[in-house]
């Protein structure tokens, strides 16, 4: 699979997922998108294209790597519209 599209899509989903924090940008609980039904169709390794994002700094969260459940309350923060 494509890393750059998967990063595509995952701005997508965080963009309608997600809403505007105080800073104004746009963010999102790992737990929502790790439970929303169309992320589970669309990534088959969620986790995976998440720490790919971060790398190419387009998404930040605290952590390296997140976990369903521990880690449910993380935002997930688009820096990139």
């Amino acid at each position: 699979m494509d890393v750059q599209h998967e990063i595509t899509l995952l701005v997508q989903e965080i963009q309608r997922l997600g809403s505007k924090n105080a800073e104004g940008k746009t963010s999102v609980k790992f737990g929502v998108l790790f439970s929303d039904d169309r992320c589970a169709n669309i990534f088959e390794a969620l986790v995976g294209t998440l720490r790919a994002a971060k790398r190419k700094k387009v998404v930040t969260f605290q952590g390296e790597l997140l976990l369903q459940g521990v880690h449910d309350d993380v935002d997930v923060i688009l820096l990139q519209e």
